[in-house]
Order: structure tokens, then C-alpha cells, then sequence
């Protein structure tokens, strides 16, 4: 098994464009492709995972879901969640049992289009495994896949913008990807604020801050404090009247 697990991870290709055109079958059974939800209006989360996966996909959807609750951002309104199987021999039944575990779960009820439970074939999954820089590998001893951990977000158009790799991820770390990745359409001037604050690291797969921005933010905000203190001082002191028998 060592062995194995050094065949996996993720190769990160920000920029790569995912194949929107090949098929895949959703929980329902319905012929769908990965360009019916990135048609250029939201970005989404994409996992690949395995429905009959014994602990990690459990744990990586697990930490999907805990990490979207706290958002304001709803799935099916500014972005969606893609899972996509990326076993060749699960059905679409199973994918819909896993979307209701999750469902359930996340408990936020009006977001269910929103998360796209997928199942198809191994040229569909080999392409956008390859996309991505998903390696995995089937272990016949275990009859287990051996895969990575973490999720990638895709710009609306369907291109790589950011990894999130583990099986935790920080709400704030989810909400400045999406953002970064939603082509102008999402988040708020805080937002704005955050990212300049909390810049991507590829090599960790997360948010790091950036000290001497942090600085350069505290310094114009106290200038800008100093200058507003001034401003009102001053209007105090010409709204006071003069002293008793002053001219």
C-alpha cells in the first residue's frame, strides 16, 4: 500500500480547462455533461470521489458540507457542487443514496439543485481526472481505490482556479475561492478586503495571510482614522460659540 499512496495526489493546473462535452449520468439517471452547470454564469466546487469509498470520500464530503454551512453563499444560487464517481461501475442509485446522506446533513433546505451527484464512464473520468490533476489508483488487494484528498474550484467558463486539498476546509478559505474564481459576480467589498489580505498558497492548498498587506491596511486605515478624528474636531470647534463679550 506505501507504495500505491505515492502514485497519488494532485498535480495542480490552474488555468486547465475541465471537458465540458463528455457524458456523465446524474443521481437521477439523466444524460448530463459538465457544461449544463459551467455554462459561464456561477463557478462550482467539483470533488472526485467514490460512492462506496469505506472512510476518505466520506471524509472529504464530510468536509465539503461543514465548510459550506457557515456561507451566505447558497449552492444552486452562486455556485454549485460538483461530485463526480470516479468508479465506472456505480450507478447512479448510489449516487443519489450518497446525495441524500449529504443532503440531510447539510440541512439547507432550497439547495438541492444545487449539488450534482455524477456517475460515468472511464473515458469521461480518465479526461477530467487528467484535467485536474487527480491521481488515483485502483488497489485489487483492498478492491479500494487509492486517491487524493480536496476539492478544486472552477471558474464559471470551467477552468481550474484553486485546490483545496485535505479533508478540512475553512469556510473563509471556500468563500475567498469562489470569489476569486466567480469572474467578478460574487462577494462583497469585505470580500475584496480579505483577498488583499489572504493571498492563495499552491503549496499548501489554502489562504495564507500576507503580513506586510495586513500592515499596509492597518496603516491606511488608522491614517484615514487620524483624518476623520481631525475632521470632526474641527467642525466641533466651529459649531462651539465664542467665549462671553468676545467680537
Amino acid at each position: 500500500m506505501p507504495g500505491v499512496l505515492k502514485a497519488v495526489g494532485y498535480d495542480q493546473r490552474i488555468g486547465e480547462k475541465v471537458p465540458l462535452d463528455v457524458p456523465w449520468r446524474d443521481e437521477h439517471g439523466r444524460a448530463v455533461k459538465l457544461g449544463d452547470y459551467l455554462n459561464g454564469h456561477k463557478p462550482a466546487v467539483l470533488v472526485l470521489a467514490y460512492y462506496r469509498c469505506p472512510m476518505l470520500c466520506d471524509l472529504v464530503l464530510q468536509g465539503v458540507e461543514t465548510g459550506l454551512k457557515p456561507l451566505s453563499l447558497d449552492p444552486g444560487r452562486e455556485f454549485d457542487v460538483i461530485v463526480a464517481g470516479i468508479d465506472p461501475v456505480e450507478t447512479p442509485a448510489m449516487a443519489a443514496k450518497k446525495k441524500q446522506e449529504i443532503l440531510a446533513r447539510y440541512a439547507r433546505p432550497g439547495t438541492e439543485n444545487g449539488w450534482h451527484f455524477l456517475t460515468g464512464p472511464q473515458d469521461s473520468i480518465t479526461r477530467l481526472a487528467q484535467a485536474v490533476g487527480f491521481r488515483y489508483v485502483y488497489d485489487p488487494e483492498r478492491k479500494q481505490f487509492a486517491h487524493a484528498a480536496g476539492m478544486v474550484i472552477l471558474t464559471p467558463g470551467g477552468q481550474v482556479s484553486r485546490y483545496l486539498l485535505g479533508v478540512e476546509f475553512p469556510a473563509r478559505d471556500i468563500r475567498l475561492g469562489l470569489v476569486e474564481s466567480g469572474n467578478g459576480k460574487l462577494g462583497t467589498v469585505v470580500d475584496q478586503v480579505l483577498l488583499y489580505c489572504f493571498h492563495y498558497d499552491p503549496l499548501v492548498g489554502r489562504y495564507s495571510a500576507v503580513t506586510l498587506n495586513i500592515v499596509r491596511l492597518s496603516a491606511v486605515i488608522t491614517v484615514a482614522a487620524l483624518a476623520l478624528l481631525v475632521v470632526i474636531l474641527r467642525r466641533r470647534e466651529t459649531a462651539e460659540p465664542g467665549p462671553l463679550g468676545a467680537a
